[in-house]
């Protein structure tokens, strides 16, 4: 496990040279953003001096990195606010849309998946398969669109765009987080039902679920005792994979329905060449991806018992 966790710090190490390094060779200067172009040269000077960007490239790099092992994110320059507080701010919307897309997605990928597989090769399991190829070709931003048309404008029974806050209450926050998190959710199901009917229709072959039905296990005994459990490991791969884009995908959607989250903020800090805030939020997203891979190698093992036997993650 030790090896594995050292594995997961360099690559966060790396990834943090990556982006610090590939937005140093971005055209446009923060400085000059902020004072205008008709700022003075002396003025511009200062700024930058005071912005510490007149200090060499690797050096920046390794007093940011300092500061993020001890928790500071520094400052934004667009906002003159702690970046910290940003993404804390930020993250009351992206954390629980990300949640509800991941949740409403295997809520319905699973049970679609195994039904599909149980009705292998029928007219219900090509009906299936073909919405779900829909599913996986349909981009999210033109499904939340779509979704903005019917049940916002037509129907008018959601809020086009826009957060109602948390302090407005659970419910009113979670009905603006709805259709975002079903623009998300759909075409990450798609995928997942196809992953899970080809893992269940794989164990469905294998001899200990014939041996069970053997013993006089009927159909849906033997399918949901043995082949879906023994069928979960690709598909919590899959799952830790799918969290992986739903924070990603937040970045278009949050702008799609005007929401606050951190997908908004970084475009916004992108825009306003806020540096600071960009590098903070990739490296977020970074480590958010390498914590659900090493959270899915622990359910791995409580998956599959011959993982804990042999030593291995």
């Amino acid at each position: 496990m030790l090896p594995r966790l050292i594995g997961l710090l360099l690559t966060l190490l790396a990834a943090s040279a990556v982006v610090f390094f590939v937005l140093e060779v971005l055209p446009g200067d923060p400085a000059s953003v902020m004072l205008g172009t008709g700022a003075q040269a002396d003025n511009l000077a200062a700024l930058r001096h005071q912005m510490g960007l007149d200090q060499p490239a690797w050096w920046r790099y390794l007093a940011w990195i300092g500061h993020l092992a001890t928790g500071d994110f520094g400052t934004s320059y667009t906002y003159s606010v702690p970046v910290a507080d940003l993404i804390r701010e930020r993250a009351l919307v992206s954390v629980p849309l990300a949640l509800m897309a991941i949740t409403l997605s295997t809520a319905i990928a699973i049970p679609v998946g195994v039904a599909a597989a149980a009705w292998r090769g029928g007219p219900r399991d090509l009906g299936i398969m073909g919405v779900t190829q829909l599913g996986v070709a349909m981009p999210n931003f033109w499904l939340g669109i779509l979704l903005i048309l019917l049940f916002a404008v037509r129907l008018a029974w959601f809020p086009a765009s826009g957060f109602a806050g948390w302090g407005a209450g659970p419910l009113p926050a979670l009905r603006s987080l709805l259709l975002p998190a079903l623009a998300l959710a759909l075409p990450q199901a798609a995928i997942l039902s196809r992953v899970t009917r080809s893992a269940v229709l794989e164990t469905l072959d294998e001899d200990y679920v014939r041996t069970a039905r053997a013993k006089g296990l009927g159909p849906a005994a033997a399918l949901w005792r043995h082949a879906v459990p023994n069928a979960l490991i690709p598909v919590v791969t899959i799952l830790g994979l799918q969290f992986s884009f739903l924070l990603a995908g937040t970045v278009i959607i949050e702008n799609v329905f005007t929401l606050p989250g951190l997908g908004r903020l970084m475009l916004q800090a992108i825009a306003q060449r806020d540096l600071i805030v960009v590098q903070d939020l990739v490296v977020l997203l970074a480590a958010s991806v390498i914590l659900v891979n090493f959270a899915v190698d622990f359910v791995y093992l409580a998956l599959d018992p011959r993982l804990r036997h042999g030593g291995a993650v």
